[in-house]
């Protein structure tokens, strides 16, 4: 499992004038919850780069005032006028705890319905699990090779052991269709198949 480290200061001061002069200094405030006790800290802007702009889920290591905390991104926040990150929620992993967390789904195999000649529409990227830290992991792998022209894969056919899957399991996940090229040269069968 991939995981990043984060050196942040500690923040003693909190309110609108405190983060504004962080900001100024190229800072992001952030704040660890979930573990015995909140930690208000900042670290500059790149230190969050390779965890917050990439669709891979993965821990932090966040190193404050000497003491790391094990944690995993919970939610972010941007200015809504230059898209600049503005402040970050961590939340830290404790292993006798349930977590909830968004991981990403893997497609695996070729499904026999694109053999046949349909294409492959992927509905969901991630699904929101509850589990506890130890079986956090990068992604979930969907095995799509049995999905069979005009058929789906719902979020009820993901298997993922020791896991809570949080989304409706009806909602579908992947589908197979079929294509414009297909559908005419059905048309072409059934027309020749009547004369």
């Amino acid at each position: 499992m991939k995981t990043i480290t984060i050196e942040g200061q500690l923040r003693t001061e909190s309110g609108k004038k405190a983060t504004r002069q962080l900001r100024s200094q190229q800072l992001v405030p952030a704040v660890i919850y979930g573990g015995k006790t909140e930690v208000n800290f900042s670290a500059p802007l790149s230190a969050f780069k390779s965890i917050v702009y990439t669709s891979e889920f993965m821990f932090a290591d966040i190193n404050v005032e000497g003491k790391t905390y094990k944690c995993i991104l919970k939610d972010l926040q941007f200015n809504k006028v230059t898209d600049v990150l503005i402040h970050v929620d961590f939340l830290e992993l404790v292993d006798d705890k349930k977590v909830i967390a968004t991981l990403p789904l893997k497609y695996t195999g070729t499904s026999v319905g694109v053999k046949a000649g349909g294409k492959l529409v992927l509905k969901i990227k991630s699904v929101k699990v509850k589990t506890l830290p130890k079986y956090l992991k990068e992604n979930i792998e969907v095995d799509i090779s049995g999905l069979e022209l005009n058929e789906n894969i719902r979020i009820e056919n993901i298997v993922a052991p020791n896991m809570e899957i949080m989304n409706s399991p009806r909602i579908p996940i992947a589908a197979v269709t079929m294509t414009r090229q297909l559908k005419q040269e059905e048309t072409a069968a059934a027309k020749t198949a009547k004369k």
